[in-house]
């Protein structure tokens, strides 16, 4: 399936049915009073976030989301019916936006979390609530109410505990492969992955966490050069980012010293919060460095960069340094859990 992370759609709730004057009217009965019902509620519309749904896609194809009108009240005192409500299933992480307005109206970060999008409109009164003492025959009513009309923009950001930063060809999904369940595809040229992948990675029994893979970045990528930039905003809700660095790259010209300050400077352009976020390097394909010159090549890097803060060395390929690297990521989440906050709107 074709991974859709951004949908514009109009949704529409229903209006309310018009009250009604009308008089009882029998044999015998010349002055029976009034009796004129309400209008029926008109339908709403809702959002519901499902962890089951990973994609937009049905979005991109069905935009408008109409909900019928409330029936109008009738003689007799009968009311009108209420429409039905439209339910929109949406993934988790969906983030929806008033494009007029530029306001969040909900953020789906739960199962099961249920949000009104556009509300339908309260059916109009009948003649029966006009009644009084001194107004018998009450020939006043009123009209429905008109359903709420939004157009909205959906942007998927997938929730993941861990986020994988690097360059084409760094060894990503090779390490999301590595540690979880997840098969992303692996070649060896740039650009392999299109779209971003989760994985499930289970340290223990009771313990996981989830990863997310985003296609590589390239110089540039800020301004719209290359794949990346697109799905940057899918690690906005991560708690950690590894840094995913190819301590051997192809191109011997390449100096992964540059690549890495590089994206940092990328980060940097796209979103300052989100290059403020607790970030560790790892120097992955070290199976590719003789053995014996390992420790001295690696030491030699974190120099030249000046780096100061956690720092692992892999093999994504063979499974050399990654089960140090989950224990040590799932350790750090565990003692920086995040704050619990209100999300989304009812």
């Amino acid at each position: 399936m074709k991974f859709i992370d951004e949908a514009i759609i109009q949704v529409i709730a229903g209006n309310g049915g018009n009250g009604v004057a009308s008089f009882r009217r029998e044999k015998y009965i010349p002055k029976g009073g009034p009796d004129g019902g309400d209008g029926g509620r008109g339908g709403s519309i809702y959002a519901i976030a499902d962890r089951n749904i990973n994609t937009l896609i049905d979005y991109r194809f069905v935009r408008t989301y109409r909900a019928k009108n409330g029936q109008n009240g009738r003689g007799s005192d009968r009311y009108g019916r209420g429409a039905e409500d439209i339910i929109l299933r949406m993934p988790i992480g969906t983030l929806v936006k008033d494009i007029n307005t530029g306001d969040t109206i909900a953020d789906l970060v739960q199962h099961e979390q249920k949000v009104l999008l556009a509300k339908g409109g309260n059916g109009g009164l009948g003649n029966l609530h006009f009644k009084s003492s001194t107004n018998r025959t009450p020939r006043q009513f009123t009209n429905g109410e008109s359903g709420h009309d939004f157009e909205l923009k959906l942007e998927l950001k997938v929730l993941a505990d861990v986020g994988l930063l690097g360059m084409p060809n760094a060894g990503k999904s090779t390490l999301i492969r590595a540690v979880s369940a997840a098969r992303p595809k692996v070649a060896d040229y740039p650009f392999t992955t299109l779209y971003p992948n989760l994985g499930m990675v289970r340290v223990d029994q009771n313990r996981s966490f989830v990863m997310a893979d985003i296609p590589g970045l390239i110089e540039g990528a800020a301004e719209g050069t290359g794949l990346g930039h697109r799905f940057l905003k899918h690690l906005t809700r991560t708690r950690l980012l590894l840094h995913v660095v190819d301590v051997v790259p192809l191109d011997e010209n390449t100096d992964p010293v540059h690549e890495v300050r590089a994206l940092v400077k990328e980060l940097q352009k796209y979103d300052d919060a989100l290059s403020q976020k607790p970030r560790w390097l790892v120097l992955n394909k070290t199976d590719m460095l003789p053995e014996e010159q390992r420790e001295e090549i690696c030491g030699e890097f974190i120099r030249k960069l000046g780096w100061k803060g956690q720092c692992f060395t892999i093999s994504a390929l063979t499974g050399e340094g990654c089960k140090l690297l989950t224990y040590a990521i799932m350790n750090y989440l565990e003692q920086n859990l995040p704050q619990s906050d209100d999300a989304g709107h009812t």
